[in-house]
């Protein structure tokens, strides 16, 4: 017989189909955040530029340090200024 999902899998899956709704990820524990970014998001190619955010805007050493070892890097969109046009 198969043995069934732990729940803390299962959180972490539903989490990755809805970090978009997500606004703040502090309160997660290290070693969680860590599988959630390096192991499910990155893994899924669910990396956006707000979810990417989220995790940055932890604080985090260990995601900090992720992101700088994985070479990962804000995508800078330019705003023209739409007033000055006409």
């Amino acid at each position: 017989m198969r043995t069934p999902p732990s729940l803390l899998s299962l959180t972490i899956d539903s989490a990755v189909l809805n970090l978009s709704d997500f606004s703040d990820l502090s309160d997660i524990p290290d070693h969680i955040l860590q599988d959630l970014f390096l192991v499910r998001i990155l893994k899924a190619g669910k990396l956006t530029e707000k979810v990417l955010r989220l995790f940055i805007a932890t604080g985090k050493d260990e995601v900090l340090s992720l992101v700088q070892a994985l070479n990962i890097q804000h995508i800078l969109t330019p705003v023209l200024p739409t007033s000055e046009l006409f």
